[in-house]
């Protein structure tokens, strides 16, 4: 929405619009003040102490505690001369910006000032003296409560802009640190499910290569497809970001917005790990789902194959993903021994994979189990509600 079709209560003016409304404030306030100066003050100090009083609030807000100064002075001279009275309505008016943009000062008990403000202003609307000199005083000790009413109220605005300003701080920096988690997560996925098929199958081209050249010519076709795979998805993963952070994308260098993958991407997922030495048998029964859900199942099923070829090939690994439109349920178990394979990686369980995958699940309120079976190899398995819309 524009600006100019915002509601007037609600468009935030600049400051030059800010000045301006305190210009007209100063000069409305000098003319009401110099019609209702009347009785025994002569007509032109009157005059002279209203604009004195008043024209100086056009600058509050460029020089507050000057501005308070003058007008306070001034207000208290008219009282005395009893000019013009008007409470310390000016002077409270410049004290809030004052209260509003000063830095906060412990030694000044600003709750203590608003109940004695309050105090006094409702003692002095129930009940005034009469004689005339009773008049000024009570007169000059309520322009005081209205002065410390004007304070505790800029201070109390303060107080609550700066912990808006905290909030929206904490919030955005809650907002990057998922973002951080999000993508390192995605990042994690990807790399390693890639590079452990690659490190697998590297090792087979070394070991074979002067007896069985063709088998190592295929293990290197399988780093081929593995590592171009890889890329695609970081490419498409990073086109993501970038396409949030750069307004105006060129349309022949846009980057690939392809979708997200899912659970139509388990085949090709079952055959890269069966390039590896782990046979995957795949049982899906899911419907349309939503697209974070069909990523989060697809990750979570990567990341149990990805540690089946890390930690169990050659092994047979069984996947089962079911979802009746309410809750999502992912099993994956394999039969392996549990003998790490690549040389230098972490020992099961002792990776980020299944800090991830559990974090998924989390995501949706759900549960998450991992574990050696009690008849040998490893179980995964994932279970959380989502919404179908």
């Amino acid at each position: 929405m524009y600006e100019s079709e915002r509601p007037l209560l609600v468009r935030r003016l600049s400051r030059r619009r800010l000045i301006a409304l305190d210009a007209a404030v100063a000069v409305l306030y000098a003319l009401l003040t110099t019609m209702m100066s009347g009785g025994d003050a002569p007509a032109l100090p009157a005059c002279a102490a209203a604009v004195a009083t008043g024209l100086p609030l056009a600058a509050r807000r460029p020089w507050p505690v000057p501005v308070f100064a003058v007008v306070f002075a001034t207000s208290t001279l008219s009282l005395c001369l009893d000019l013009v009275w008007d409470s310390y309505a000016a002077a409270a008016y410049a004290l809030y910006t004052v209260a509003l943009t000063e830095p906060r000062r412990r030694w000044i008990p600003t709750s203590l000032i608003g109940g004695l403000s309050a105090l006094v202003i409702l003692g002095g609307a129930v009940a005034g003296p009469e004689d005339r000199q009773s008049r000024r005083a009570a007169a000059f000790v309520l322009g005081l409560a209205v002065l410390g009413a004007s304070w505790a109220l800029g201070r109390a605005v303060r107080e609550r802009r700066a912990h808006a300003d905290r909030a929206a701080r904490q919030l955005a920096d809650r907002a990057v640190g998922d973002e951080r988690l999000r993508i390192a997560r995605e990042l994690h996925d990807v790399v390693a499910h890639s590079m452990s098929l690659i490190a697998v199958k590297a090792g087979v081209a070394v070991h074979v290569a002067e007896a069985r050249p063709e088998e190592a010519l295929d293990a290197l076709r399988v780093i081929e497809t593995t590592s171009r795979g890889s890329l695609a998805e970081m490419r498409h993963l990073l086109g993501v970001l970038r396409a949030g952070s750069v307004p105006d994308t060129d349309p022949v260098s846009a980057p690939d917005l392809a979708p997200s993958p899912g659970l139509d991407g388990l085949p090709a997922l079952a055959e890269r790990a069966a390039m590896a030495g782990v046979r995957v048998e795949l049982d899906v029964r899911a419907g349309d789902l939503p697209e974070g859900v069909a990523l989060s199942a697809y990750r979570i099923v990567q990341e149990a194959i990805t540690n089946v070829v890390k930690h169990a090939a050659p092994a047979r690994c069984r996947v089962r993903v079911e979802a009746d439109g309410h809750r999502m349920r992912i099993d994956v178990a394999d039969d392996g021994p549990g003998v790490r394979v690549l040389p230098g990686g972490a020992a099961p369980g002792e990776g980020h994979g299944l800090v991830g995958m559990r974090e998924r699940v989390m995501m949706y309120g759900g549960d998450f189990a991992a574990g050696p079976r009690l008849d040998g190899g490893f179980a995964v398995s994932a279970d959380f509600p989502y919404d179908p819309a």
